[in-house]
């Protein structure tokens, strides 16, 4: 099923169906426009039939300057079989030419009140929404101090629980047990939770509770940036855990590397306020002070002046 139709675009932003309506569910496969400028003088030998379309004020100052077997060729090629919409912006008069050829290759033409470069802003940043490359991860998403956690571990580790602690303590919940992640750029992974368990959290031996209805709209949110993961695992007595916090390790997901902190469970350890901690040990990581580094630095200068009164 395609992700997006010309229809999500006339619902969106409430543009005005002047002809071609029959191809109203055409697919939209890119979130890269095109302006048919040099199209419109003729050169279509690398026209990119597959993107909408926009026709603003230079493209149709310039087309109402053409002979009229120019303007009805201009827009034959313009219309094709594979083309989602033709948007005209500022509500200007949509050429005639334009809908006798849209209405015969059933190719959409919108009209908007918007300028062409507004336009093409907000249509860009809608689709790449919409078509940015996604996936789904077994954890818990959190807003904690404004960093998006995404806690992993195997089933029953205490995610969930973790995350009702935390939630408690006055962070917020964005997905439990399946979160939906699209990278919307290159460094940017959004998470969300499917509709169907958006707000639920399920806890063993209690079942599934609304986090919104039991602490309120505050204690939720819809997505979030995901910046920091932190792996929940039972303690092994036999692997060595980072003490002091000098290597990072990445996780990839789609094609994104994110920090990836193991955490360690066993009794008598409060993971909620050692994941709060992390967030904010991370947060202070990107503002530049590093307490790891600080404290080997400082461990290093001590080694040295001891050397020296050696000598």
């Amino acid at each position: 099923m395609p992700k997006v139709r010309t229809k999500d675009l006339v619902d969106k932003f409430n543009f005005e169906i002047v002809s071609g309506e029959e191809g109203i569910n055409r697919p939209i496969t890119t979130s890269d426009l095109s302006r048919p400028g040099i199209e419109m003088a003729g050169f279509f030998t690398y026209y990119p039939k597959e993107r909408v379309q926009l026709l603003g004020k230079t493209e149709l100052s310039f087309f109402h300057q053409l002979s009229p077997q120019e303007k009805k060729h201009r827009m034959d090629e313009l219309c094709t079989d594979i083309t989602p919409a033709i948007i005209v912006t500022r509500e200007m008069e949509t050429p005639q030419e334009l809908i006798e050829a849209s209405e015969r290759e059933g190719v959409p033409v919108l009209r908007s009140p918007m300028k062409t470069t507004r336009l093409s802003s907000h249509l860009t940043n809608f689709l790449e929404g919409k078509l940015a490359p996604t996936t789904a991860v077994h954890g818990v998403l959190v807003d904690i101090y404004g960093v998006g956690v995404l806690i992993i571990g195997k089933s029953g580790v205490g995610k969930s629980e973790t995350a009702l602690e935390l939630v408690k303590r006055g962070h917020r919940l964005v997905a439990d047990d399946c979160v939906e992640i699209r990278q919307e750029d290159t460094d940017t992974l959004i998470g969300s939770a499917p509709e169907l368990i958006e707000h639920l959290l399920e806890i063993r031996g209690l079942g599934i509770i609304n986090v919104m209805t039991l602490f309120g709209a505050g204690a939720v949110r819809s997505f979030k940036r995901i910046t920091l993961v932190i792996n929940l695992e039972i303690w092994d007595k036999n692997k060595q855990y980072d003490r002091l916090g000098l290597e990072e390790d990445k996780m990839r997901i789609i094609d994104t590397d994110i920090t990836k902190l193991t955490v360690p469970v066993r009794p008598g350890r409060n993971l909620s306020v050692i994941i709060e901690v992390a967030a904010m040990n991370h947060r202070l990581k990107r503002m530049g002070v590093n307490a790891a580094e600080q404290f080997t630095n400082k461990l290093a200068g001590v080694i040295e002046e001891g050397d020296q009164e050696e000598e």
